[in-house]
């Protein structure tokens, strides 16, 4: 892993997707702002109590992608980073200093509605495209 991932993952704005499956294999994806790596092979998160979370409980795998359009789709930067949850917390002191970084950064309604902090460990890192060459080219 390399310092420069980290610094495009953690730059902000930014937006990615997370997708998970359920362990019947039932997919999803969602939007999110909040995944943070804090060193080369962690990556720390919040969730709200639905769906994304459901499925990591039951199939801790997962992949978080970003994506930034450029003026044609070779032009496009991204990456996709293959993750497995390795724990998580619903109450404590990380949890709360989650919450108030949150209602500072987005909204109240959004650090109430927030039910776990999460931890991923990187297992994998591949390009927003297989055509090239590394991942490290899509950014």
């Amino acid at each position: 892993m390399s310092a420069k991932l980290m610094e495009y993952f953690n730059k902000t704005p930014r937006i990615g997707t997370l997708s998970t499956a359920s362990k019947n294999g039932r997919v999803n994806t969602a939007c999110f702002g909040s995944p943070r790596m804090i060193d080369e092979k962690t990556v720390v998160m919040s969730v709200r109590n639905a769906r994304t979370f459901a499925n990591l409980q039951e199939n801790p795998n997962a992949v978080f992608m970003i994506i930034e359009p450029g003026k044609t789709p070779p032009e496009w930067k991204g990456v996709r980073v293959y993750l497995k949850m390795t724990g998580y917390e619903t109450s404590g002191e990380k949890v709360e200093a989650t919450r108030k970084a949150i209602a500072q950064r987005v909204s109240e309604e959004a650090a109430k509605a927030m039910h776990a902090v999460i931890t991923l460990e990187i297992q994998e890192i591949r390009p927003l495209s297989d055509i090239g060459q590394g991942w490290e080219k899509s950014i």
